[in-house]
């Protein structure tokens, strides 16, 4: 059986995945590290410069492993990658202020509904824009 296109849907979504759990990793990796070992007092702020890492990890993942799209403007693509990230992460804490502080459903299911949502628009809005 031939091996799948470089780019076909498939095995961009597993490299997706892939990529997704590394720059988590990336994100509790370095918040961990900011707490325990440089000793920031604040959690926020030790998730605020751990964020940077993660979101560093994922655009350098999504344009070299995820899309293989090295040929555009890095310039352009990250300052699309993070307009992107800035608008699902309002649209992600719009849905959870609905669900939960509107709806006064479960925070826990609204999170789950709305991360869900950000993956699927994220995968979507990276493919067929920032690394078209």
């Amino acid at each position: 059986m031939p091996a799948a296109p470089e780019g076909a849907l498939g095995s961009q979504l597993v490299r997706y995945l892939i990529n997704g759990v590394f720059a988590t990793a990336v994100h509790y990796g370095v918040l961990r590290f900011n707490l325990e070992v440089l000793n920031i007092p604040l959690a926020g702020v030790a998730n605020a410069i751990a964020a940077v890492f993660g979101i560093a990890v994922s655009f350098l993942g999504s344009r070299y492993f995820v899309f293989r799209m090295t040929e555009k403007s890095i310039v352009r693509q990250g300052s699309m990658f993070l307009a992107m990230y800035a608008l699902i992460a309002l649209l992600h804490g719009l849905i959870l202020y609905v669900w939960t502080d509107r709806l006064g459903m479960n925070y826990t299911i609204g999170f789950l509904i709305a991360t869900v949502m950000q993956m699927i628009c994220s995968f979507l809005i990276n493919k067929f824009l920032v690394f078209k």
